[in-house]
């Protein structure tokens, strides 16, 4: 019997990671670990749905091998993908015999910027380990950027029709207002509430308050995790500080991503 140990998190329930594991053989039993995303900046983390969303990628990729006749089992660990391995190194019985690593494409992986599959092979130290690029999935991962705006019906509407066009996860980035203050009581407000509203419906999403520059708050989150697309809500014209500054001009010229601008006029349009 050959014991692999699968990590991976938004590649999980891809189908390549199924052929690769198909190709160990039919005796092949698997343990597959999923590290949550953790943000390396950001005040305030509603880390419970991030963690949600792996259990639900997990899920998918255990019912995908258990489907094959894999043995399978797995667990979202709270933990640097490094970090995992070793414990599962060091606990998982029977003993690992093989590591498989997936990540995206170099360009949209986080954990390759950190040179997690490097760091890995160190840990492993004899275990044979592969790293498998499965290629573009099929969900969007999307960032939404907005602050006083983020209730607002028109931003609420757009990322309900973006979830309603396909397979999507949302992350609710709400720049805060006083970089000198611990508190930051009303964006916390605003973005529980859209989470409650949002997840209620049934969309994928979770959210942080960040840096009180708009910019940076986008880029440090595009930094962190695989972005495909921006969503950026503010005031509308010359209302919005956002907007003088040339926010959408330098977030579209600097990351290249699609970017659907929503303009609200708050409070006139604020839903609860």
């Amino acid at each position: 019997m050959t014991h692999v140990l699968l990590v991976a998190n938004e590649t999980v329930a891809a189908h390549a990671l199924l052929d690769a594991v198909r190709r160990r053989g039919d005796d092949a039993q698997v343990t597959v670990v999923c590290p949550v995303n953790q943000p390396q900046r950001g005040y305030v983390v509603y880390s419970d749905t991030r963690h949600a969303a792996a259990e639900r990628r997990l899920q998918r990729a255990l019912d995908q091998l258990h489907a094959e006749g894999i043995r399978a089992h797995g667990l979202v660990v709270d933990a640097d993908p490094v970090a995992a391995v070793r414990d599962a190194l060091a606990q998982v019985e029977p003993p690992i015999d093989e590591v498989l690593v997936s990540t995206h494409p170099e360009q949209k992986s986080g954990w390759l910027r950190r040179h997690v599959v490097e760091r890995i092979r160190d840990a492993a130290g004899a275990i044979p380990v592969e790293h498998l690029v499965p290629g573009e999935t099929e969900e969007a991962n999307v960032l939404v950027i907005a602050n006083e705006t983020l209730l607002g019906k028109p931003l609420l509407d757009a990322i309900r029709r973006r979830a309603e066009k396909g397979p999507s996860s949302f992350l609710l980035v709400a720049p805060q207002s006083d970089p000198m203050r611990g508190p930051h009581p009303d964006a916390e407000r605003r973005l529980k509430l859209a989470l409650s509203e949002l997840r209620a419906e049934g969309v994928d999403v979770h959210g942080q308050i960040a840096h009180p520059d708009p910019f940076s708050a986008a880029m440090e989150a595009v930094t962190d995790e695989r972005t495909d697309e921006l969503i950026v809500s503010t005031f509308p014209g010359e209302r919005s500080g956002w907007l003088r500054r040339d926010l959408i001009g330098r977030l579209r010229a600097e990351t290249k991503l699609p970017l659907e601008h929503i303009e609200v006029d708050v409070p006139a349009e604020v839903t609860t």
